[in-house]
C-alpha cells in the first residue's frame, strides 16, 4: 500500500467522483482509476459503489477512510516537523472554529500567524463543536476553537481559552424583559425558545443546564448562525440562552443573567490532538495565542 494510493482513495472519497478528484489532484483519470482498483485488489475489499453520477463509499471503504486520513495527516506532520527543525515552517495549518467564539479573536490571530509564518497555507472551516472535536481526533484539523465538550479524550487534548455564564435575552417589550433580576430555568420553561443545532456549544450548555434543572423546553426556532439567533429575539418571536458576550452583538436586546444552573458555564478551548501528534503549525498558533 503506498502513500499515493490513499491520497488518490481520500480525494475520490471526499469528491464523490473519478473526474473531480482526477483533475483536483492533477492525474489522469484512467491513472487514477487503475491506482483505486490495484489498492482494492490489495485489501480484497470494494472500496466504492460506483454509478453513472458519483460513487460513495462502502462499509470498508468508510473503515479505511479514517485510517487513511489519519495516515495522511502523520506524514503531513512529519514533513513539517522535519522543515521545522530546519528553521523554517512551512505546510498547512488547518483550523476550526464555532462562531463568535469567545476568548479568541480568530480573524486577527490568522493575521498575525500569516504575518510570522508567510510560507504556511492557512485552512479555515467553521461548524459545530461535536464535528469540530471529531475533525481534530481524526486528524483532519490541526486545532479547533470550541466548547469544551465530553468528547475529550485520549485523542484530544484542550487548552482553556475562557469561561462565562449563561445569559437569557429577549426582547424589550417581552414579559421577562421588566422581571430585572437572574432568572431559573423554571422562571423560562414554558416560554418559545430561539437556539442552536444541537451539535453548537450554546446548545448543549443549555440543554445540560435544562436537563439537571429537570426543565423541559421548547425550542421551535433551531437555528446555524448567530445573527440569525439574534434577528429572531429582536422580532420577539421567542427568547434566547446565550453565553454572556453575545448580548455586546445586539445591544437593543434585554439581557438576564440565568442562575440556579449549577456548574453549567460556557468554556471555550483550543482542542488539540495528543502532544506527540500535534503539527508544528498548530503548536506555534498556540504559542502565538498565549503571548
Amino acid at each position: 500500500m503506498e502513500l499515493r494510493q490513499l491520497q488518490h482513495f481520500v480525494a475520490v472519497a471526499e469528491d464523490q467522483h473519478f473526474t473531480r478528484a482526477a483533475e483536483r489532484l492533477m492525474v489522469s483519470q484512467s491513472g487514477l482509476s487503475a491506482s483505486i482498483r490495484a489498492l482494492e485488489r490489495e485489501l480484497r475489499a470494494p472500496l466504492f459503489v460506483r454509478t453513472t453520477r458519483r460513487v460513495t463509499l462502502t462499509e470498508a471503504g468508510r473503515a479505511l477512510l479514517a485510517e487513511a486520513e489519519r495516515i495522511l495527516a502523520q506524514v503531513r506532520a512529519a514533513h513539517e516537523a522535519v522543515a521545522a527543525v530546519q528553521g523554517v515552517l512551512r505546510g498547512t495549518l488547518a483550523l476550526g472554529t464555532e462562531q463568535c467564539i469567545a476568548g479568541v479573536h480568530v480573524a486577527g490571530l490568522l493575521a498575525a500567524f500569516r504575518r510570522r509564518h508567510p510560507d504556511v497555507e492557512i485552512r479555515l472551516r467553521q461548524a459545530g463543536s461535536g464535528a469540530l472535536a471529531e475533525e481534530v481526533a481524526a486528524g483532519r484539523l490541526d486545532l479547533a476553537f470550541a466548547y469544551r465538550t465530553q468528547a475529550d479524550s485520549d485523542q484530544l487534548r484542550s487548552v482553556s481559552l475562557t469561561s462565562e455564564p449563561m445569559t437569557v435575552l429577549c426582547h424589550p417589550s417581552h414579559r421577562l424583559a421588566t422581571a430585572g433580576v437572574a432568572l431559573t430555568p423554571c422562571d423560562v420553561g414554558g416560554e418559545v425558545f430561539v437556539d442552536f443545532h444541537p451539535d453548537w456549544g450554546p446548545r448543549r450548555v443549555t440543554d445540560a443546564a435544562f436537563a439537571a434543572a429537570g426543565v423541559r423546553r421548547t425550542v421551535a426556532l433551531e437555528v446555524n448562525d448567530v445573527h440569525g439567533l439574534l434577528d429572531l429575539v429582536d422580532e420577539n418571536l421567542g427568547i434566547a440562552v446565550v453565553p454572556r458576550h453575545f448580548r455586546h452583538k445586539r445591544p437593543g436586546l434585554t439581557a438576564l443573567p440565568l442562575k440556579g444552573t449549577g456548574e453549567a458555564e460556557y468554556e471555550t478551548v483550543a482542542l488539540l490532538p495528543p502532544e506527540q501528534a500535534t503539527s508544528p503549525a498548530a503548536r506555534a498558533l498556540v504559542t502565538l495565542l498565549s503571548d
